[in-house]
């Protein structure tokens, strides 16, 4: 990219009654009063006060034509999104008008802004470190408010603050022992290894609990994953398409059904919940369903909740068949039996007496006719164990950053091991520099082009 250019872009999505273009860069202004006419004349973008409005319209100079009506956002270096001189023109959301609008900013001298250059000059700029850049994103796909709050927490710095701060007590324990190396031959000691092994202790308990809340954090972003799964007919599909809200499994009377792995999001209580319907568990001759079954069993290990349906109409000795094949394979997860169809018997105590040993929550529901489909969702919360988030928690939720710190608390151990061997100061100064470098890689202190290419890639157009 050339950072020199002025760029453009719709910064609004489509179908909306207001768009709105941005355009940033030393020529913004000179792009903008090229095509906009103020209505009071003499109002020049240029000379106007920043974070002020004029009203005018757009105007294409060629045609000597008119396109729509608009108000432009006046914004000077560096007092801007981008730390640029940059303006937004608001019109109306008409696809042409914005067309146009951007064709003429072009013909200008602009030109089209790649996914997140915005931002990514905002970086670049000072504006903002790169985790508070990667949270824009985030927050842009937040879809609950668990994922809102973590990423307005990033992007408020309280993740890079923690960063800075480690980075900060390192790189002055570094420079003295690099100031130890300077006066090799006169055997002195600037840097306290007492001292030294407090910080490092204390750095690796820092990052051990950040790298410990990456599950958590994940599981917020991503969805918490849940396995549905059950013997064939037991009411899987239907009750994935009731938790989804929409018919996104075929739900039959005909066993085996759903062959392939079905998942949906859904949104409970501000908790993003990410839901798997497995084919049916039942002994086939059909070579397609066994896949199906396969991978039902590889996505109870991927799931942190196993929603097992049991069909009480079933005979017991089916369910205790199905209950020696399934029960070894939840070890390890948040268990929930759900006692479904109970709308078509009488007496639920057989079936309830069978799993009466068995370490889980337990329901009783119908899935068909939505008796206490509600408490299951309650149930599933629970289950979830997300505590409550608020905008100043500190939790990992990108991968970047979970592999970084990984390497970091690697380095931060051979510190420590090294001052307990007591090995030479050059050797202790290059795992401490590792360990710098790692933490600089996450806010973008130490960066390179292919890492900030790999970010910004993937932001939308005019953000």
């Amino acid at each position: 990219m050339n950072y020199k250019e002025t760029i453009c872009a719709i910064a609004s999505s489509q179908g909306g009654a207001i768009g709105v273009v941005r355009v940033s860069g030393a020529k913004a202004f000179d792009a903008a009063e090229h095509i906009f006419r103020p209505i009071i004349s003499g109002k020049l973008l240029h000379i106007q006060k920043g974070y002020t409005q004029t009203y005018g319209r757009i105007f294409d100079p060629e045609k000597q034509e008119e396109i729509d009506d608009v108000l432009v956002s006046v914004y000077h270096a560096p007092h801007s999104y981008t730390g640029e001189d940059s303006v937004e023109i608001t019109c109306h959301g008409s696809a042409y008008i914005l067309q146009r609008v951007i064709q003429l900013l072009i013909d200008a001298g602009c030109k089209m802004a790649q996914p997140g250059e915005y931002t990514q000059r905002a970086f670049l700029n000072g504006k903002m470190d790169l985790t508070q850049a990667e949270a824009v994103a985030d927050l842009i796909a937040s879809s609950s408010a668990a994922t809102h709050r973590l990423a307005m927490s990033q992007m408020r710095g309280h993740f890079s603050d923690e960063m800075k701060e480690l980075r900060d007590k390192l790189l002055k324990f570094t420079s003295m022992i690099e100031l130890e190396l300077d006066f090799s031959e006169e055997d002195v000691e600037f840097a306290s290894r007492t001292d030294l092994k407090d910080l490092a202790s204390y750095i690796d308990k820092t990052i051990t609990h950040l790298v410990e809340t990456f599950s958590l954090g994940n599981a917020i972003k991503t969805g918490v994953p849940v396995a549905i799964i059950g013997q064939t007919n037991a009411g899987k599909s239907t009750l994935l398409n009731y938790l989804v809200g929409e018919e996104r499994a075929i739900v039959s009377e005909i066993h085996g059904t759903t062959r392939d792995v079905i998942e949906d999001t859904i949104n409970i209580d501000g908790i993003l919940f990410r839901f798997i319907d497995t084919a049916g568990i039942r002994r086939s001759t059909d070579r397609i369903e066994n896949l199906g079954i396969q991978r039902t069993f590889q996505k109870l290990d991927q799931a942190d909740i196993v929603l097992w349906i049991v069909d009480v109409t079933c005979p017991i000795e089916t369910l205790e068949k199905l209950k020696a094949e399934i029960l070894p394979k939840c070890e390890g997860k948040q268990l929930v039996i759900v006692f479904n169809k109970i709308d078509l018997v009488t007496d639920l105590t057989p079936v309830e007496s069978l799993f009466k040993d068995v370490p889980a929550s337990k329901i009783a529901i119908s899935a068909k006719s939505q008796i206490h489909t509600t408490e299951l969702k309650e149930l599933l919360l629970k289950a979830a164990q997300i505590p409550q988030i608020s905008q100043s928690d500190v939790i990992v939720t990108n991968v970047r950053h979970y592999e970084a710190l990984s390497r970091a608390l690697v380095a931060i151990k051979q510190v420590e091991d090294g001052l307990k061997n007591n090995i030479p100061g050059d050797l202790l100064a290059e795992d401490l520099h590792m360990c710098l470098s790692e933490l600089g890689e996450i806010t973008g202190t130490i960066t390179s082009g292919e890492v900030l290419n790999n970010i910004f890639k993937n932001f939308c157009i005019g953000k």
